[in-house]
């Protein structure tokens, strides 16, 4: 199966590099390019790709208004991985609550990016590295969690379980492992702690838990603080894809 691909940014250079990128692999095809926010919204409406590339900075319609704009539409059913060169927890924030399958920033290797299309393109979603562990505990510690978050009463005691695991960033695989059950029992869980939250992935429900004082910013990190020497040797270090959530 063939995964189609739409990158937008307002850059030329920079598009044609993505769009070399993505062709260069066997199961990924660029469909389209879009210079500017509202074309990438017509062009996602018109072709459907599976995944969509947006800079977050772009004419017309930035890339955040364009997610939100392309991710209401109910007949959606492209995923969205919004890059920026700028980290800046204002635009997650943002991306989160659009329901983004993934942010990363623009200094990743190319097969980094690969691996984010394809985690997006099958429901997971993952966040740049460099952030995902500043961002969960600033979240953690910055919001006042209600009494009962909503609908967290509605899981039973193993979704919980499997609901935390999830903000602790752990895959499916990971899950099975710690809790002793299948992949497949573990797919089951988080399909319906999805549906019983409201939330449409796993980058919204590590939200919801941290949000909700479900994880405490004491909680083991998410991976080990690397030793910053540069971003390349760090990056080497970690692997392709980055955590995926």
């Amino acid at each position: 199966m063939t995964l189609r691909v739409l990158v937008a940014d307002d850059h030329a250079m920079f598009r044609s590099g993505l769009r070399a990128v993505l062709d260069s692999q066997p199961d990924l095809e660029c469909v389209a390019e879009a210079s500017d926010g509202r074309n990438a919204v017509s062009e996602v409406r018109r072709l459907r790709p599976d995944v969509a590339i947006l800079d977050i900075r772009m004419p017309l319609l930035d890339g955040l208004r364009a997610t939100e704009t392309i991710l209401a539409d109910p007949e959606n059913t492209t995923r969205v991985i919004l890059l920026t060169t700028y980290d800046q927890d204002a635009y997650v924030h943002r991306a989160l609550r659009a329901g983004a399958s993934g942010f990363l920033l623009k200094s990743l290797p190319p097969e980094e990016l690969i691996a984010a299309v394809r985690i997006a393109a099958r429901g997971d979603a993952l966040i740049d590295p460099s952030v995902t562990r500043r961002l969960l505990t600033r979240l953690a510690e910055g919001v006042a969690p209600p009494a009962v978050p909503v609908g967290l009463d509605d899981l039973t005691s193993r979704e919980r379980d499997v609901l935390l695991l999830i903000a602790e960033a752990c895959s499916n695989a990971e899950i099975a492992d710690r809790l002793g059950i299948g992949d497949e029992t573990v797919k089951s869980h988080v399909s319906r702690i999805l549906t019983k939250l409201h939330l449409r992935d796993r980058v919204q429900a590590v939200a919801y838990a941290h949000l909700h004082g479900l994880v405490k910013p004491t909680s083991p990190p998410l991976a080990p603080p690397p030793h910053r020497t540069s971003d390349t040797r760090d990056r080497h270090r970690r692997g392709p894809g980055g955590p995926q959530l």
